[in-house]
């Protein structure tokens, strides 16, 4: 269709970086330092989130998050806030252990031999 597919993909990373330097810099302004991993913990949540509710399907990532979400937050203010990324992750090993694609995710089938 007349799309350069590495030209796209190229303009993408290149306006992640970008709006990745505004946040740090608007981090910086508002807060007055900055570290090297300020953002990891919310990245892996929303990795967490999307494996939840089965990687490649976006009802389900919605439905991870806002299971995670609700889960962190209810023990949160059940055990403390200290205990909230624990549960947030312990959740994501039991529902991985029962259903290894997700929420949502397709089923695998049996691996041909």
């Amino acid at each position: 269709m007349g799309v350069n597919k590495n030209r796209v993909i190229l303009l993408v990373f290149v306006l992640g970086g970008l709006m990745a330097g505004v946040g740090a810099l608007l981090w910086d302004l508002r807060f007055g330092f900055t570290k090297f991993n300020v953002g990891f913990l919310i990245g892996l949540k929303a990795f967490a989130a999307a494996v939840l509710g089965g990687i490649g399907n976006l009802r389900g990532a919605l439905l991870g998050g806002l299971l995670l979400g609700v889960t962190e937050n209810y023990a949160a203010g059940l055990f403390g806030g200290e205990w909230k990324d624990f549960t947030g992750f312990v959740l994501l090993i039991v529902l991985l252990m029962f259903r290894p694609t997700g929420l949502l995710g397709e089923s695998l089938g049996r691996a041909r031999a």
